[in-house]
């Protein structure tokens, strides 16, 4: 299964988190990193005060079921010392499962698609960037849901 993870860090070098986190993944049992986006800065969701974000994006086959790979990434995080005092705070890593290939999933524990991610620059332009021509379920095409959104909050770094 073709699934795609939007991962953030403004905390603790947060190229470093980024790149640790990439090689937990992909070290992962039933998880094959396929691509990686540019990495991008992005201020704080809702002006929450902190330093500014790197945000990737990437592609991974996996053999996991949702939840399983939902474990994973919290693992990951909990791993890299993960805090969630403030909903949208700084944090060392987030690792968000974006898309879970073209499922549509609700649980207590997760939604897929992410129900945020069409809100977000710091997700579509990564995601855009490995996959231009993706259909987003529920959303439509992601060229669509980017046409939306405002670009001046996001640099390719």
């Amino acid at each position: 299964m073709l699934a795609y993870i939007g991962l953030g860090s403004n905390l603790d070098t947060p190229k470093n988190q980024i790149s640790k986190a990439l090689s937990a993944l992909d070290q992962a049992k039933g998880v094959e990193l396929i691509q990686t986006s540019s990495f991008y800065r992005s201020n704080p969701l809702l002006d929450i005060p902190g330093p500014d974000y790197l945000n990737i994006v990437c592609k991974i086959d996996t053999n996991l079921e949702a939840l399983e790979l939902l474990s994973l990434c919290q693992h990951i995080e909990n791993k890299q010392h993960r805090v969630r005092d403030v909903r949208w705070g700084s944090r060392t890593i987030d690792l968000d499962i974006l898309l879970f290939g073209d499922a549509i999933y609700e649980s207590e524990r997760l939604i897929i698609p992410h129900p945020e991610m069409i809100n977000r620059s710091f997700v579509l332009v990564p995601l855009y960037e490995i996959e231009p021509a993706l259909q987003l379920p529920v959303f439509g095409p992601l060229i669509k849901c980017l046409d939306q959104l405002e670009l001046s909050d996001i640099k390719k770094i």
